[in-house]
């Protein structure tokens, strides 16, 4: 099969066995030198840290023996014959240097670049490159290499460190440490993103990521990344048409079954969610002794009451009238604050079972189907699952600690074993379809971190699936909508204290910046606040992936 380009607007991320064979095909049938290459991307390097570079500032450029180190060298050369003050510090023996590597070495030597081993002393004030590992790892660092990951983190307090390809001793895959990975202010990744440094904490870890186009091909036979990261213009150029003629008819009715006594909100919250996503309808069907306060609260959404047990739940009593509620209905979001009594988790699963239209199953309808995601696999009708990391780990008897250790994997596994489109809440949030599809958010931040977003989000979900929208595109925008009305609340007045109904009112205003922007900006700039402070004063976060 041939390797295929992505939609315009979105980067593939990819692997560190799909990297290499994209680099082996550029070389080897594309007739392109790997010295070549190695050239470009120290010219790369070296271009990133002369836009950070203070007049008379020294830099260290940190080098290991493979090919990140050869590429760090060349970039410690190209400034060196810039007249910047550039020394190597040289971590293992030159003599088991990689090829290239060893030619680079050679040729900064005659150069005039100093060269000295791994007990560097970082300059006082300047850059740091680090170029000691790339995307080969995939051990637990030791020895001198690990000595020379602690200097560069000390280094950190007083030097901007410019990452190459990634920060070293990151996990290229799972953005995981296997050390004491030294964070960037800027990473130059080569050819394409990688996959690690979409998720946390390589996300974190790699400050402003840039991608530095070097000659390596994007695409080959047999290379087919699944994973990929959208940018503004792609998300945009999801969102549903608005035709004029349109009526609410046309954009979709959404069920949501929702709350019980004491979380009335999560209902409300779904539904102002999936109203302001731009369903046309929304009936919200609750348990009859809520029923008045959702009506008085959500006045622009129908509400059905339906049989309620003495604890104020959904009950078997309900069944009937819920089923035939969703038959009339283009879409059910199900789960938001119905609690966890056995008689409403029963219910759950034979609604889940029975049902044919479309699904958004999310909080305690998720709890309900621990053990029984058989259920879900013998649906008729498609089916998206919202889950927190310790929704996803009772789902699949894991715990939560395991789920993140490698959250592509769990995502992929629930949504193979589901037969569902799975959304992986959290920091970095996965879209995963049953066929091994990824799709990684970045949008969102903690200002997300409070009550309620997840209902809001279920009925964001729900409202773009209920216009037309693919399972798989209805959760990745809907994420991507979702993080981006929080993003927008928090550049505005910070990432604390915003209210999840905040969140909701904003995302028309999002949708539009999205519709208005999507199409004409040459890259994704997101602005992350977090706690810290990096020479006294608050650093941002920003990743920033140029338009493929």
């Amino acid at each position: 099969m041939k390797g295929t380009a992505p939609a315009p607007g979105v980067w593939h991320l990819v692997t560190a066995a799909e990297m290499r064979a994209l680099d082996r095909h550029t070389i080897e049938t594309l007739g392109v030198p790997g010295e070549l290459l190695m050239e470009s991307a120290g010219r790369a390097v070296a271009e990133a840290v002369l836009e950070r570079l203070e007049p008379g500032a020294e830099v260290v450029a940190v080098c290991g023996t493979g090919n990140n180190g050869g590429d760090g060298l060349v970039a410690a050369r190209h400034l060196h014959l810039l007249g910047v003050p550039v020394q190597v510090a040289l971590v293992g023996d030159p003599a088991n240097a990689a090829k290239d590597a060893a030619t680079n070495l050679s040729r900064a030597r005659l150069a005039g670049v100093p060269i000295g081993d791994g007990s560097f002393e970082p300059p006082r004030r300047g850059i740091v490159i680090d170029a000691l590992f790339g995307t080969g790892l995939s051990r637990r660092v030791e020895g001198a290499p690990a000595f020379a990951l602690r200097r560069m983190r000390a280094a950190r307090e007083e030097c901007a460190i410019v990452a190459v390809d990634l920060p070293s001793g990151l996990d290229a895959d799972t953005g995981q440490p296997w050390g004491d990975v030294p964070e960037a202010d800027v990473t130059v990744t080569l050819g394409l993103p990688k996959l690690g440094l979409a998720l946390e904490p390589g996300r974190s870890l790699a400050g402003a990521v840039r991608v530095a186009r070097i000659g390596i091909q994007n695409t080959a036979p047999g290379v087919e990344p699944a994973a990929e990261l959208w940018t503004q213009a792609a998300a945009g150029a999801e969102l549903p048409a608005r035709p004029a003629a349109g009526h609410k008819g046309t954009f979709g009715h959404v069920l949501v079954i929702a709350g019980s006594r004491g979380k009335s909100g999560a209902a409300a919250l779904a539904a102002e969610g999936a109203g302001r996503a731009g369903a046309g309808l929304v009936t919200i069907a609750c348990p009859l002794s809520i029923a008045d306060i959702l009506a008085a609260k959500c006045t622009e959404a129908m509400t059905a009451p339906v049989p309620d047990t003495a604890e104020h739940c959904f009950g078997a009593a309900s069944e009937t009238l819920l089923a035939a509620l969703a038959r009339e209905r283009d879409v059910v979001a199900l789960g938001p604050g119905i609690g966890t009594a056995g008689e409403t988790q029963a219910l759950v699963r034979r609604l889940v079972g029975a049902l044919d239209t479309p699904l958004v199953l999310d909080a305690d309808g998720l709890n309900a189907l621990g053990g029984a995601l058989s259920v879900l696999k013998g649906r008729r009708g498609p089916s998206i699952l919202t889950p927190h990391p310790g929704e996803a780990a009772r789902l699949m008897g894991l715990t939560a600690a395991e789920v993140n250790r490698d959250r592509v994997g769990a995502a992929r596994a629930l949504a193979r074993e589901s037969g569902a489109v799975v959304v992986l809440k959290g920091a970095a949030t996965l879209i995963a379809s049953p066929e091994g599809r990824i799709v990684v958010n970045a949008t969102g931040g903690p200002v997300l971190a409070t009550g309620g977003t997840g209902d809001v989000l279920t009925g964001v979900v729900a409202g773009l699936l209920a216009q037309g929208l693919t399972p798989l595109v209805a959760a990745a925008l809907g994420v991507y909508l979702h993080g981006f009305a929080g993003d927008r609340l928090a550049a505005r007045v910070g990432p604390s204290g915003v209210l999840a109904g905040e969140v909701a009112r904003e995302l028309p205003r999002a949708a539009q910046a999205l519709r208005r922007h999507g199409t004409e900006q040459d890259e994704l700039v997101l602005r992350r606040l977090r706690a810290g402070r990096a020479r006294g004063h608050e650093r941002g976060l920003s990743i920033s992936f140029p338009q493929p």
